[in-house]
């Protein structure tokens, strides 16, 4: 029964997971595409590629925009209405995207 139990926690929290990576795209369309790129390869020279990195450092720094404990006069704006779950599901979108490297 434990067993069950955890299979369906674990598939519950995967369309979780799933959903938010789907919203946080339609989101990053929105508000992040012109600077960050469409799939988070930064378009502009001073602005961050945000593909592949970690959710919770995102989301930490978009929060810290968003107090204003991180100052940014373009992100500021950006993140002030942007609520937790937003957040999440942005977070959720560029850590889904996978960045490979390549040595030169």
């Amino acid at each position: 029964m434990k067993k069950i139990y955890i299979a369906v926690l674990a598939c519950v929290a995967m369309n979780a997971y799933a959903d938010d990576v789907a919203e946080g795209r339609a989101k990053a369309d929105v508000a992040c595409a012109l600077c960050h790129g469409p799939t988070g390869m930064a378009t502009l020279p001073n602005a961050p590629n945000l593909a592949g990195q970690q959710a919770v450092y995102t989301s930490e720094q978009l929060k810290n925009y968003r107090s204003g404990k991180r100052q940014h006069e373009v992100m500021g704006m950006i993140a002030k209405p942007l609520t937790d779950r937003e957040i999440a599901q942005l977070s959720a979108w560029y850590s889904a995207v996978k960045v490979t490297a390549e040595a030169p």
